[in-house]
């Protein structure tokens, strides 16, 4: 086993690991917590750490996904109801958007939702997914593009939607 500190530069790690894990379960004092988790039982079994089968985030991403199905198992409501983000711009607009695109994450069935928040929210390359979930790099290309393809139609159907209602809407203003 080739052995190197995992921990060596453990920044990095904490913000990656826990993007992944706020994506996941929201940015609250749970992600918080599921992320100490995370790096405890990493410090724990750190010499199981292999360099040579990938690096130290995808290892610790690993871990994270145990952590984050423990939480779901615990807690048997908590993945249905996705987390509410604040983030700054135009609140009204942001808000719907976020609404939208939370909709149509919700929509998608388990492994493109695991896909997309291990590809945007843990940031990994489509490599270095294929090796955590050990799969082929091709495979993972093909099934997020999938999963972002569904996405996106659902997104697309949702303001086409959306239009509509609100066009309705202003035809009968009009015409009274």
């Amino acid at each position: 086993m080739l052995r190197r500190d995992p921990f060596a530069n453990p920044e990095p790690l904490i913000k990656r690991v826990y993007a992944y894990v706020a994506y996941r379960v929201g940015d609250s004092a749970d992600a918080e917590d599921i992320t100490s988790a995370t790096f405890e039982r990493g410090l724990r079994y750190k010499q199981s750490f292999d360099a040579g089968k990938g690096d130290a985030t995808a290892w610790l991403i690993g871990i994270a996904r145990r952590e984050i199905a423990g939480y779901f198992a615990s807690r048997p409501d908590a993945g249905r109801v996705l987390p509410e983000l604040a983030l700054p711009g135009d609140l009204a607009s942001d808000s719907a958007d976020r609404l939208d695109l939370r909709a149509a994450v919700a929509e998608l069935d388990p492994r493109d939702r695991e896909l997309i928040a291990l590809r945007y929210g843990a940031d990994l390359s489509a490599r270095q997914i294929a090796e955590l979930l050990e799969l082929k790099t091709n495979a993972v290309e093909v099934a997020l593009h999938r999963a972002l393809r569904k996405l996106r139609d659902s997104l697309h159907s949702s303001i086409s939607l959306e239009r509509g209602v609100r066009n309705q809407a202003i035809s009968l203003v009009n015409d009274e």
